[in-house]
């Protein structure tokens, strides 16, 4: 089974039981953003927690093998055009240079992993409308001089 035949699985699936990503992550036990790249292709999930998502879903030893394996971490490289999507690429352009001089300012020169790397999606109620709050958490990975 490949990723893209994967994901489509997990997603009919997931749709077909009423299943939050928070209710199948509780199921499995990690968090939800985790699990949901990985469902999506992503990322890879251990053998007991692939089994787990596998089961909790209703889908076989096959779906739960392709989550096992490592991704092939590529996408298409246009401009996003789903409008949640494209907003994230638009922080990044109107914001990315302000993000890694402050990144540069307070840790020196590096990156931000994606490796070692969490992330959390939240929802703050606000009375002028509810805010999405996303934190990204990565290690800071100075470049080395040699």
């Amino acid at each position: 089974m490949t990723k893209t035949d994967m994901k489509t699985a997990i997603l009919e699936a997931k749709k077909a039981k009423g299943m939050t990503w928070e209710a199948l992550a509780g199921a499995v036990g990690i968090s939800p953003e985790f699990l949901c790249s990985a469902c999506l292709g992503m990322n890879s999930l251990s053998q007991d927690k692939a089994k787990s998502c596998a089961e909790a879903l209703g889908l076989g030893p096959d779906v739960a093998s392709a989550l096992t394996e490592f991704p092939k971490k590529t996408w298409d490289q246009t401009i996003p055009t789903d409008p949640l999507i494209y907003r994230f690429y638009e922080i990044v352009g109107v914001y990315g240079e302000t993000l890694k001089e402050v990144i540069h300012e307070q840790f020196g020169d590096g990156i931000m992993s994606a490796i070692d790397f969490s992330m959390d999606v939240s929802k703050q109620e606000d009375p002028k409308g509810d805010r999405v709050v996303v934190t990204l958490n990565g290690k800071f990975l100075p470049y080395k001089s040699w």
